[in-house]
């Protein structure tokens, strides 16, 4: 047997592995990675989070992808030479932690790294009859893999779209896994770039489990946080604060029909940009908008979509516990309009159960490579948009 596939079934048998976890956002705040120890599988999952940082990305590397991100237009030499580069570069990264936190690396069991998504285009966006969904995450998992001597597990997303999903969201599979439970109805929403949240009904019945993406969350606001403020994001929704909501600007932007899209369905910044923004203030006749104004009304478009997109998995006569993650939930700002558009629902941190929310994506992609180690036994039936896989391709050091 190949010494490789050998040690890759060691790991599979033991008790508990330690599995770093990788996430890079459509933010491209940094990255985060989230060391993670994992006993058992399946719906016997336990995950204990050792470490975790967001390492900042410099403003040259933010410069780098953005050449790249989200156009359907690129210059190919680029991709082509990023794809490995990221993958370097979170090699070393994840080194550079392990030093800080004084382990060695022949300590750690394997690498989950999602990448750097450039592009996602399911069909519902793309229109093209003869193509399937797609999605590309680069930053090459060989890379990091021969960079830091540890087996790695990447592109989970590949797996998803060749049995008919979308390529995302994936985080059903982790918070179902992490966070279900008989005593109360979750729903799971992190508020990334893009929104999503996963709904974990309290009968636990995996056929009505699943992820779906709103829309934006925090997408338009970075990207005019950037222009307006000359900061990567309107800390606190201050400057949203100070403004008045534009109801035209704000119907002219829920035109797009995503909103009313079927779940579960996934979108990204390749649909909700500065260009969709613009389109919907000619429309409108609110060009001239003062800034604080335009951040008001992006504000209350993503907080009206994501309690739009809640209110149709509610039954009533049933409580929900809503539990946030991910940049938006520092978002003092939108997350008081959240509350105040879902007033029956109870508001929450996944930080109270065990997993900080800023490490949540990072811990979710560590939970896949150990259920491709070592679970399988958890069927989400045969569904569109959640099919019962294992994701991530293996990538030996040697």
């Amino acid at each position: 047997m190949n010494l490789q596939i050998q040690h890759l079934y060691d790991i599979a048998r033991k008790y508990d592995r330690r599995i770093i976890g990788l996430m890079s956002g459509t933010s491209l705040d940094g990255l985060d990675v989230a060391l993670c120890r994992i006993s058992g599988s399946g719906t016997s999952t336990d995950v204990t989070l050792e470490r975790f940082v967001t390492v900042p990305y410099d403003e040259d590397f933010k410069a780098e992808i953005r050449t790249i991100f989200a156009k359907s237009i690129i210059n190919f030499e680029q991709l082509c030479l990023l794809n490995p580069y990221i993958g370097r570069l979170h090699g070393q990264l994840i080194l550079n932690c392990l030093q800080t936190w004084d382990i060695d690396p022949n300590d750690i069991d394997a690498i989950a790294s999602h990448g750097q998504t450039v592009y996602h285009a399911p069909k519902s966006q793309h229109q093209h009859d003869k193509f399937p969904n797609a999605t590309l995450q680069i930053g090459d998992g060989d890379h990091i893999a021969a960079i830091t001597g540890i087996i790695t597990f990447s592109d989970f997303r590949q797996k998803h779209v060749a049995h008919g999903g979308e390529g995302a969201p994936l985080a059903v599979y982790g918070d179902y896994l992490m966070f279900s439970t008989k005593s109360e109805n979750r729903i799971l929403l992190n508020i990334g770039g893009i929104a999503n949240f996963t709904y974990l009904p309290a009968d636990g019945d995996t056929n009505y489990v699943f992820t779906t993406d709103t829309g934006p969350g925090n997408t338009l606001l970075d990207a005019y946080a950037r222009k307006f403020l000359n900061e990567p994001y309107d800390r606190d929704g201050k400057l949203a604060a100070q403004g008045q909501v534009n109801t035209n600007l704000l119907q002219a932007l829920k035109t797009n029909p995503f909103f009313d899209g079927a779940f579960p369905k996934t979108t990204g910044p390749e649909v909700f940009n500065v260009l969709y923004v613009n389109e919907a203030q000619i429309r409108s006749q609110t060009t001239n908008l003062a800034p604080a104004d335009l951040m008001a009304t992006l504000v209350q478009l993503s907080a009206d979509t994501i309690a739009n997109a809640i209110k149709r998995v509610m039954r009533t006569s049933q409580l929900y516990r809503i539990y946030m993650s991910g940049g938006g939930a520092h978002n003092v700002e939108l997350t008081d309009r959240l509350q105040k558009l879902l007033p029956d629902c109870t508001f929450g941190l996944t930080d109270s159960l065990g997993i900080n929310g800023d490490a949540k994506e990072a811990v979710l992609f560590a939970v896949l490579a150990n259920e491709s180690l070592a679970g399988g036994k958890v069927s989400f039936g045969n569904r569109q948009g959640v099919p019962t896989v294992s994701m991530g391709k293996i990538s030996f050091p040697k």
